[in-house]
């Protein structure tokens, strides 16, 4: 008995090999906290793509007076661009006018989508108070885009990120879109 309380007395006051336990504790926590930090830089870097591909969006399609589908098929592949170097397939882009009419009522003059669901032409949409006048028209651009952790230590799942902007046009008061055309730019 005597010599078993001796050996427990030598175990408890040993310090060889302490590190060695310690780290193989902390290891898988480090280990995981390195791969969410991994993602969580992943995510913000995209959502930063994101409100660029909004921005960028919006800037490009105020300036046309009339855009063709073609043109139409340009100015969403921009977004594209600048979502590189990651994929630009889980990105839905929507670009929308929207006429506001001299009654203060908003409504979808035309809308394009790649990768989501475009407005219904002619639905009401609502318009903050802060930026509705009446008798113009908006240039509505939204992008979002569904991230999904490569580790999965971030989050359980997938995050959309979205990101959406109003713009008035630049070389008109209003973008005519053939393939949806209204008969001029008419906010009565």
């Amino acid at each position: 008995m005597r010599k078993l309380r001796k050996i427990y007395r030598r175990f408890i006051v040993s310090t060889r090999g302490v590190a060695a336990i310690e780290f193989a504790m902390i290891a898988p926590v480090l280990a995981v906290m390195f791969l969410a930090s991994f993602d969580g830089g992943r995510a913000i870097a995209i959502y930063m793509k994101v409100r660029s591909s909004t921005y960028t969006l919006a800037a490009i399609t105020n300036q046309y007076s009339t855009i063709q589908s073609s043109d139409m098929t340009s100015i969403t592949g921009a977004t594209a661009a600048v979502m590189a170097p990651y994929s630009s397939s889980p990105a839905a882009v929507t670009i929308t006018q929207i006429t506001i009419s001299s009654k203060g009522v908003a409504t979808v003059s035309w809308s394009y989508s790649l990768g989501g669901t475009a407005h219904a032409q002619g639905a009401a949409i609502t318009v903050p108070s802060t930026i509705r006048t009446n008798s113009t028209y908006l240039i509505f651009a939204e992008v979002s885009y569904k991230f999904t952790p490569v580790f999965g230590y971030f989050s359980a799942g997938s995050i959309t990120f979205s990101d959406n902007l109003y713009t008035t046009p630049r070389i008109s008061n209003c973008i005519n879109y053939p393939p949806q055309s209204i008969s001029g730019c008419v906010t009565g």
